[in-house]
């Protein structure tokens, strides 16, 4: 596999708003803002006994539903709209054709995203299946194209079960409309860096307890505060506010 043949021979399509579809375009030439602008290329499949799991979530980042076609990669879009370094979120976001070994290959990524790092490109499989032949083909040559551009890309699998789990709590909290503005505020104001999550709880006694507390997990889930959440969240951990 050529590093040059294949990445020189790639193209990409995408969807339109209105369902149609672009023509092809050199992948080097494709512009990153009208990608950042597509629809997604696939549509759901709905049939009885299916084995994916499809549906759409709401997106803080985007503001929006965002779709995925599996509990996986529901997971890798809820770890996208938690990251701070994360400003856009693209499911299925073009078909990507190359030359490799003589014979036109065909992928669609699961997702774009923009990340202060530039462009992020993401595939995300089950760890058992990415070993497999096939998967592990279609993924180099669709690596050797990405990376060719200076993009990243990454092969995502099942994140730490904790982290997981808190990050599913802590999207419960992502809609900003929902909370006071008022008791977000004093809770900015407050020394929060180094307190637990029980004494934060406190920090505002003016306001309704259960107001207070859900506005300190919107402050956990936008990036404001920090913690671990490697371990499952608990009255005893120590916030930190972001530099």
């Amino acid at each position: 596999m050529s590093i040059g043949s294949v990445a020189s021979s790639a193209t990409l399509r995408i969807r339109h708003v209105d369902g149609s579809a672009s023509a092809d375009c050199a992948f080097g030439e494709a512009s990153p803002s009208n990608l950042f602008d597509a629809s997604p290329w696939r549509t759901f499949r709905w049939h009885l006994g299916q084995k994916h799991y499809s549906g759409s979530f709401w997106s803080a980042t985007e503001q929006k539903l965002v779709i995925y076609e599996s509990r996986l990669e529901l997971a890798r879009l809820l770890f996208a709209d938690f990251d701070p370094d994360v400003s856009r979120i693209v499911a299925q976001p073009f078909l990507m054709t190359a030359y490799v070994d003589g014979a036109a290959r065909k992928h669609i990524p699961d997702f774009l995203l923009r990340t202060a790092a530039g462009p992020l490109v993401v595939d995300v499989k089950p760890a058992h299946r990415v070993s497999r032949p096939d998967v592990a083909f279609t993924f180099g040559w669709s690596r050797l194209v990405i990376e060719s551009r200076g993009w990243g890309y990454q092969v995502w699998s099942e994140p730490p079960v904790e982290r997981l789990e808190n990050l599913r709590f802590l999207a419960g909290y992502r809609r900003a409309w929902l909370f006071d503005p008022m008791i977000l505020d004093a809770l900015r104001l407050a020394d929060l860096d180094g307190a637990t999550l029980a004494e934060a709880f406190t920090t505002v006694p003016a306001f309704e307890p259960d107001a207070v507390r859900s506005a300190v997990f919107h402050l956990l889930w936008s990036g404001w505060l920090t913690t671990d959440l490697d371990s499952p969240l608990g009255s005893a951990h120590i916030l930190r506010r972001r530099p």
